[in-house]
């Protein structure tokens, strides 16, 4: 049974890494001593040692231990041995580029699809869509393939902003970019905002948190769907 939580943020406003729902962590990784973490996508500013050190710190608040996936000599293995998965946020370029080097795409496919407890937050949601076409993020490295997990069969905005109407910006909204997306690509795209997620349970997909989440379909005018709403639909 595939179980996995798709935040669109580790840390919202006002609250520590990962506060605002290790509660919800707390039932996704229940039957999990140590959680694996891939600190792939922080490309700079952090080592892979400290941005574990803030994974694990989160973790030791519910009693779990998180071990960085860079440690282990051979990362594949680690995986498929992995009771619990986390990845973490930062350059969705950066960490895509990495699994393809690595060879984790199919690895962490299979491990989530046979059941292994998975958290994904920021650029570690945006590879659970069907592409990375879809982040904020600038391309600051070329990866082999802009195609992700697939673990979800539409792509996510995380991080998803409304437009300001007091803003005197002129630049393109998130909106307009999604738009711009569907001129060439069909799939949904699920715009999160910061502080809600998804629930993955097998093949149930549901939006949880505060927030409502805004959905865009191709060819369709985009809508809001609230906490709670069943996304199986989409496909």
């Amino acid at each position: 049974m595939r179980q996995l939580i798709i935040a669109s943020t580790s840390t919202v406003h006002g609250s520590g890494y990962l506060d605002y729902i290790l509660e919800e962590l707390s039932n996704l990784f229940k039957n999990t001593n140590t959680i694996l973490f891939v600190p792939y996508a922080r490309p700079s500013g952090i080592s892979h040692d400290d941005y574990t050190k803030i994974a694990n710190n989160a973790f030791s608040k519910i009693g779990k231990t998180a071990v960085g996936l860079h440690t282990f000599e051979n990362p594949k293995e680690a995986i498929e041995n992995a009771e619990g998965i986390f990845t973490g946020g930062g350059n969705t370029f950066v960490l895509v580029d990495q699994l393809y080097k690595n060879d984790l795409i199919v690895p962490l496919k299979a491990a989530i699809n046979t059941g292994t407890p998975y958290l994904g937050t920021s650029a570690g949601s945006n590879i659970c869509g069907l592409t990375i076409k879809t982040t904020n993020d600038m391309p600051i490295v070329y990866p082999p393939s802009f195609n992700a997990l697939g673990a979800v069969p539409f792509n996510i905005n995380p991080h998803y902003l409304d437009p300001d109407k007091n803003s005197k910006h002129m630049g393109e909204t998130r909106e307009t970019r999604i738009k711009e997306f569907h001129h060439y690509n069909t799939q949904p795209v699920i715009g999160l905002r910061e502080g809600s997620w998804l629930s993955v349970q097998n093949d149930d997909i549901t939006i949880r948190g505060a927030l409502t989440a805004r959905i865009f379909e191709h060819n369709k005018p985009p809508y809001e769907v609230n906490p709670g709403t069943n996304l199986n639909h989409l496909n």
